[in-house]
């Protein structure tokens, strides 16, 4: 083994990056490993990170695995463990999207985005808490997105699946805070990644094209300027991590609270404006 190499060492972080061949979870991957960090990055295929591997010898470690599959996950994080010794970080990134209206998803496309964005997640979770768990320490980053808080036509279930992560993100945080493990979830606006052009897109129904066709077209239409880069995200995301007190969400791209600050509000409206209502439940 190369003597330089101590991943043990107080200033080395190791990284577990799922979906870490694309969009901002490569980017975590090359930021990571140019920071002296050690990275086991997971992803179904992992030849596109092959030259990757050659530069960084021992510090990278290639595993493939597919989030959906329980069993994958635990074998790449054992073997993560057996390597390393350790995980500090956990980026939870592997997710695609599904665009369509609510009623044009079909069961089967349903069901699929469910299995990446939110099972994989879960199967990701229930596969590194108990080395965190034991070391009493540990970073996980929750991949959400502006979806996450705010949704409009077409994205309703992809923002299904990550009202979902950030649901249960919520509560892990609080579960797992007094084991000294700490929890970000990570709200990326929109950001220059093969997401868009990997979208599952739903049949198309005629009642719709005012609104779920109209917003696809629009969104076809932004110019690259509307797209953060996925390296300034990672870059982010590392400054959270570097944090003693990172936040428990963190919006990434001004895309992201100028879309997600409405719909926040929004609710605190109708909190507001329907607390007669409200408070007239428990008056007899």
């Amino acid at each position: 083994m190369n003597k330089e190499f101590n991943p043990q060492a107080p200033s080395h972080r190791t990284w577990l990056i799922t979906g870490a061949t694309s969009g901002i979870g490569r980017e975590l991957t090359l930021q990571a490993l140019e920071n002296g960090d050690t990275v086991s990055a997971l992803a179904r295929d992992t030849s596109s990170l092959d030259e990757l591997a050659a530069a960084h010898g021992e510090r990278l470690l290639l595993l493939q695995a597919d989030v959906r599959d329980e069993s994958a996950v635990r074998d790449a994080v054992a073997g993560t463990v057996a390597r390393f010794g350790r995980i500090d970080v956990v980026a939870n990134n592997a997710g695609y999207g599904l665009f369509g209206a609510v009623e044009e998803a079909s069961d089967e496309q349903a069901r699929a985005v469910f299995d990446t964005n939110v099972f994989g997640v879960l199967n990701v979770l229930r596969a590194t808490l108990p080395v965190l768990r034991a070391q009493r320490s540990g970073h996980i980053l929750q991949g959400s997105s502006v979806y996450g808080q705010s949704a409009h036509p077409g994205v309703g279930l992809l923002a299904a699946t990550k009202y979902a992560v950030e649901g249960l993100s919520d509560a892990l945080a609080a579960e797992v805070a007094p084991l000294g493990i700490k929890v970000t979830i990570i709200q990326p606006g929109m950001t220059a990644t093969p997401f868009l052009a990997n979208l599952d897109v739903a049949s198309g129904l005629g009642d719709y094209d005012q609104t779920v066709r109209a917003v696809q077209k629009g969104i076809g239409e932004l110019p690259a300027s509307a797209f953060s880069a996925a390296a300034r995200v990672a870059a982010g995301i590392r400054t959270a991590v570097a944090s003693p007190n990172p936040p428990l969400r963190l919006a990434l791209g001004t895309s992201s609270p100028t879309a997600m600050r409405p719909a926040l509000e929004a609710r605190i409206a109708d909190l507001d404006g329907w607390q007669h209502v409200t408070d007239a439940v428990d008056r007899p």
